[in-house]
């Protein structure tokens, strides 16, 4: 496999500090050792360019906090993308917060039209402007994919998209969950229906090509105490590897997102640890 590496040390989006050392400390968890072990041909293209979130107006007149330079590293993110798939590589994107997702998913469904989106996240993210408790950008780019807000045509098919590990969702997000018919799997059917049925009906509803966008904060604090926004009850350490083994054997990644990693809030580096194994299993790793 032909692995490119690209940092959007962002935290732009959010309310705490923190996720824009993700990539550093995913990449000092020995990232491109461990993907060169597993026989893949990896680049690290550095990181894109963001601004500092004190240089930045917070507040926009008509608009959420740091919007601009969010969309402005977005659209880089974007042509970056766009560019890796252009070589025939899988854009490997190390967040930063959530946000970035709305660059990273516009490029591979350009480059794989009709790409499945797979999204492994504690949050549902699909809060309009309307509907946001917070105004926090992060939790909102699902909607902008799907051209509710920011972009006016749709990056993705509601038919084709499923959220995993769901377990913090907002009044407004639920209602548009039901109306745009997205396919919801949240903690309860993970326990109740355990993670390999899930996730044999979610590679079957993605299709042959498939974004993964995996926020850290889907795992339980207490295996992945290093992200932005945790919440409790979240998927176990071998769930969590389950779901990466299960998308490199079906064969459908076509690019992958590792979000939400904030080593202020981890313990020894673990979580960023932990990342690079995850993604070593979503790239082929296997035990035998």
């Amino acid at each position: 496999m032909k692995v490119s590496i690209v940092g959007v040390p962002m935290d732009l989006g959010a309310s705490r500090r923190g996720v824009d050392m993700g990539p550093s400390a995913i990449r000092y968890a020995h990232l491109e050792e461990r993907l060169e072990a597993l026989g893949a041909d990896a680049v690290d293209l550095g990181n894109l360019e963001v601004p500092v979130v004190e240089t930045v107006p917070r507040e926009e007149e008509g608009g959420l906090r740091c919007q601009a330079p969010i969309l402005s590293v977005c659209n880089h993110l974007e042509k970056a993308c766009l560019d890796i798939h252009g070589t025939g590589r899988l854009p490997l994107v190390l967040g930063g917060d959530h946000s970035l997702a709305m660059g990273s998913v516009r490029a591979t469904s350009q480059a794989f039209p009709g790409t499945g989106l797979l999204w492994i996240d504690a949050h549902s993210d699909i809060n309009t402007i309307a509907t946001s408790p917070s105004g926090n950008i992060h939790g909102m780019p699902v909607a902008a994919l799907l051209g509710l807000m920011f972009y006016s045509k749709p990056a993705i098919d509601p038919k084709r998209t499923v959220m995993v590990g769901i377990r913090s969702v907002d009044p407004g997000e639920r209602l548009l969950l039901q109306d745009m018919g997205i396919t919801v799997y949240t903690m309860h059917e993970i326990d109740r229906f355990g993670m390999a049925r899930v996730m044999e009906e979610s590679l079957a509803l993605v299709g042959r090509d498939a974004h993964v966008s995996f926020d850290l904060d889907s795992l339980d604090p207490t295996v992945a105490p290093g992200v932005g926004t945790p919440v409790r009850a979240g998927l176990s350490l071998r769930e969590a590897f389950l779901a990466m083994e299960m998308i490199a054997e079906a064969g459908i990644l076509r690019a992958l997102d590792v979000v939400e990693l904030n080593p202020i809030m981890d313990r020894g580096n673990s979580t960023g640890e932990l990342a690079v194994s995850l993604i070593a299993a979503a790239l082929g790793e296997r035990i035998l």
